[in-house]
């Protein structure tokens, strides 16, 4: 088995949403991909927070990487935003991840969610129970509601073994809560769904990158 070497803190592209959950991500998936109990031990801990609300779990304080989002202290009303987009990409990060030693479910510049979902499809044709489950979540009301629709396609991620980018998704679902951001989200989801094509015929859990993956504009400049 081979192990993913400890990211570096900062990625370019990402905004504060992103960022944060990405540096909490890497080493802690580091570490449960070299079975280092201490990490399994709190991805499982995480995991039960996939798909519920950030204020359903106060057990989880501390665990989920949120103080990340304050190296310089509390920034705002966007703040509430912010702990809810970074709690759900790092609670279902978990359930993804889940098994999973070979590979890390969180790739960094790797698929986002339109394409991840294409890619569980068969290359021809369009699996119609699973595009229900994508337009479910395209089309959920409220944010909780998303966060739970979400966990339903992630665990069909995880038995393909289909990772996804998840800074990107943190930055998304903190852009699905502010004015507009909804439809630019869906946008983004959508286009990467249509637009993603298979390299060769390497099966459904091919985890390169496409040209779809390339288009990212739900990365918010009022984050910071």
């Amino acid at each position: 088995m081979t192990t993913d070497p400890v990211p570096s803190p900062r990625r370019a592209g990402l905004g504060r949403v992103g960022t944060a959950t990405h540096q909490h991500l890497g080493p802690l998936q580091h570490g449960y991909r070299a079975d280092e109990a201490g990490s399994v031990a709190l991805t499982a801990q995480i995991r039960r927070g996939a798909g519920r609300p950030v204020d359903a779990l106060p057990e989880l304080w501390g665990l989920t990487g949120l103080e990340r989002l304050y190296p310089h202290g509390r920034t705002g009303p966007s703040d509430a935003l912010a702990e809810n987009a970074m709690h759900t990409a790092v609670t279902l990060w978990s359930l993804h991840q889940q098994s999973h030693r070979d590979a890390g479910m969180h790739r960094p510049s790797g698929p986002q969610l339109g394409s991840a979902v294409r890619q569980l499809m068969p290359s021809d044709d369009i699996d119609e129970p699973l595009r229900k489950r994508f337009v479910r979540a395209g089309s959920a009301p409220t944010f909780d509601i998303l966060a739970q629709r979400l966990r339903e396609i992630v665990v069909l991620l995880r038995r393909e073994a289909v990772p996804l980018d998840y800074g990107l998704l943190a930055d998304q679902l903190y852009r699905w809560q502010r004015p507009g951001g909804r439809g630019e989200v869906n946008r983004s989801w959508g286009q990467s769904f249509h637009a993603y094509r298979r390299p060769g015929n390497t099966g459904k859990a091919s985890a390169a990158r496409t040209d779809a993956d390339t288009t990212r504009p739900d990365t918010d400049k009022d984050q910071s």
